[in-house]
């Protein structure tokens, strides 16, 4: 087999569950993961050391012919897609069902489907029309996945916003692709540094890639639209389609010149995303908006790697820059196995209680003791913990900003200050997720649906163990994974040659296998131990009958830390306080607005809609009114040719 040959049976396979969707939800399943299986054997295939494919293609699509292409950088990408579009796709046959949803269920496969066939489209597109299209098609395929369950108010603005914003990154990517196309007369796409009149361009793929991967502060529809998406649906959105703008940044940079800066921007912008995508993340109750925050966040860790990449470019420092791309590169695989469980297992919380709301939620280990124990394991991963897969590309991170700083050259204090807030936002994040499966897994239900939670079904506990599988394999064997981030790294630039695996690497796997070893046995012999232990009621504060209204709340324990960043989460606060020696009542409730949108993006929009309002009532028909707009208008040309001449 060759990957194209893989790639093939790919193609028929998803075109295949595309027609099926609508009525043969079996068959759909099967051609789904079978299309994805071939295409993750080709990803796999080329990336163990197989040649780069290129087919040309034979026949015009909207005028351009097909050419599609397959490298080390592109397959990394693709691998990702296939397991994680995969697992999504067999949990969402259990939890998003015809039985529970029966309006949406055959539009959501039909979809589903030509989502993950645009996703490869886009990855394999080597012209720059053709990546357009397929950029499109994904981008409306995950809007009416967004929309499945449209009957909620919340749920159409969240896809409004998504569709707005993510039209207005369309924009920028088509004025990108078409000044390309006319400056180098062709719509094909590769490798432009002898044409340094492009690096502004630039400009524009960062904004554009930029929004679609929800960097900082671009990030506006990122949170509502993960959050009122159907879980599996959040789980392809935040673990592979936000990828998407991350690949379009890594493939461009490589591709073409870049600007003076271009690296420094990216690196800084990357260090504001991760510190402030954790603390937007603190502040929230809602269990999934959470989860959205912290894609920001992992995006900016990703951009860290990728922005120091491009400095070491600029100033001549291959080894440091070769491992912070790798770092950057390998977060992107981790990010997506990590985050698509925490939301498959937000999913299985939504499924079995009905509120995403943290602070109605608690008690959940004992109904739910898989879930509570994936989703433990994807927040250790999530938080940088070892052994697991977050600590090791985080750890790459790290190793290319040492080795910066050590190079004592202009990139060192930048390096020095990017290290120590990286640092910060991985304390930061631990602290959310020890508030979060303290809150929703630990202590005592809150409400009557906490109460009466239940496990979810086989076949939505077997997707999360795939992932959390991925997520224990990589980071206990990082050197299985080297070979294909070294590939996608040289893919992105030839120069960079890292075939071997670095020494520290080799010694932090060693150290990853010690620690899993010693803690296996420690959590058994701790579970042995609480088996023999008697129960007893709990310190109660000197409460005689405490009630779960005493827990802490998720507001409550993320409270001292939030105040730290009040002065961008600009919290709003709810509270009714007792007066009297004996008060009947009281209230007290936060919540913490997405700031850029409402305090920035709103406002501005109702200047532009205020000011369309007073350009509508110049139209109002009467001709000696334009007349004398005419003759304004000459006056002013006029008084400003008279200026030009004077001087």
């Amino acid at each position: 087999m060759t990957p194209g040959s893989l790639l093939l049976a790919a193609a028929a396979a998803m075109l295949a569950s595309i027609l099926a969707g609508w009525s043969a939800p079996r068959f759909w399943l099967a051609a789904t993961v079978a299309g994805l299986g071939a295409a993750f054997g080709a990803a796999v295939m080329l990336l163990a050391g197989g040649a780069d494919w290129d087919w040309p293609g034979v026949f015009p699509v909207s005028g351009e012919t097909l050419h599609l292409r397959l490298d080390g950088l592109s397959a990394l990408f693709l691998a990702l897609t296939c397991v994680v579009g995969g697992a999504a796709s067999v949990y969402g046959r259990e939890y998003w069902t015809e039985a529970a949803h029966p309006r949406s269920a055959r539009t959501g496969r039909l979809w589903w489907s030509l989502l993950l066939f645009s996703l490869g489209w886009t990855l394999l597109a080597a012209n720059g029309l053709h990546f357009l299209i397929a950029w499109e098609v994904f981008t409306l395929s995950a809007y009416f996945l967004i929309t499945l369950d449209r009957a909620r108010e919340e749920v159409r603005a969240a896809g409004w916003l998504y569709l707005g914003a993510s039209h207005v990154a369309v924009l920028a990517l088509f004025a990108f692709f078409a000044v390309l196309a006319v400056r180098t007369g062709s719509w094909e796409l590769g490798p432009l540094h002898d044409r340094p009149e492009l690096a502004p361009l630039f400009w524009l793929a960062l904004f554009g890639f930029g929004m679609k991967a929800g960097l900082f502060p671009l990030h506006i529809w990122l949170p509502s639209a993960h959050a009122n998406a159907p879980s599996h649906v959040s789980a392809i959105l935040s673990g592979v389609t936000i990828k998407m703008g991350i690949y379009g940044l890594v493939r461009f940079s490589g591709w073409m010149p870049l600007p003076a800066g271009a690296g420094w921007t990216v690196a800084v912008l990357g260090v504001a995303s991760a510190v402030l995508g954790v603390a937007f993340a603190l502040g929230q109750h809602d269990l999934k908006r959470l989860l959205a925050y912290h894609s920001v966040e992992n995006i900016g860790i990703i951009l860290i790697g990728l922005g120091f990449a491009l400095v070491a470019v600029e100033h001549g420092h291959p080894a440091w820059g070769a491992l912070a791309l790798a770092g950057g590169l390998l977060h992107v695989w981790n990010h997506g196995l990590f985050k698509a469980l925490l939301f498959l297992g937000a999913g299985s919380v939504l499924h079995a209680t009905g509120t995403r709301e943290m602070s109605r939620l608690g008690g959940l280990w004992r109904a739910m003791p898989w879930t509570a124990g994936l989703f433990a394991l994807g927040a250790a991963a999530i938080s940088g913990l070892p052994p697991l897969n977050g600590f090791v590309s985080e750890w790459l991170v790290y190793l290319g900003l040492f080795d910066a700083a050590l190079a004592h050259g202009p990139s060192a204090w930048m390096a020095i200050l990017a290290a120590i807030l990286l640092g910060v936002t991985g304390a930061l994040a631990l602290a959310c997720f020890v508030k979060v499966c303290g809150v929703v897994f630990l202590g005592a239900p809150r409400s009557a649906a906490a109460e009466d939670a239940h496990e979810c079904g086989p076949a939505m506990r077997g997707a999360m163990l795939v992932l959390a599988g991925a997520c224990v394999a990589t980071g206990l064997a990082p050197v299985l994974f080297w070979p294909a981030v070294a590939r996608a790294v040289h893919a992105w630039n030839p120069a960079w040659t890292v075939t071997v695996v670095p020494a520290p690497l080799v010694a932090l796997a060693i150290a990853q296998i010690a620690l899993a070893a010693v803690a296996t046995v420690a959590a058994g012999w701790l579970w042995r131990r609480v088996g023999q232990t008697g129960r007893g009621p709990t310190w109660d504060c000197g409460y005689g009958a405490p009630t779960p209204r005493m827990q802490y709340t998720a507001g409550s324990f993320a409270g001292i830390i939030t105040e730290w960043f009040a002065w961008i989460l600009r919290p709003v606060r709810h509270e009714h306080r007792p007066v009297e020696a004996f008060p009947a009542a009281a209230s007290f409730a936060e919540h913490t607005p997405e700031t850029v949108l409402e305090h920035v993006v709103e406002p501005a929009g109702g200047m532009v809609m205020q000011l369309s309002q007073v350009a509508r009532r110049l139209q109002h028909g009467r001709l000696q009114s334009y007349l004398l707009y005419l003759v304004i208008g000459l006056a002013a040309l006029a008084a400003l040719v008279l200026m030009g001449g004077g001087s």
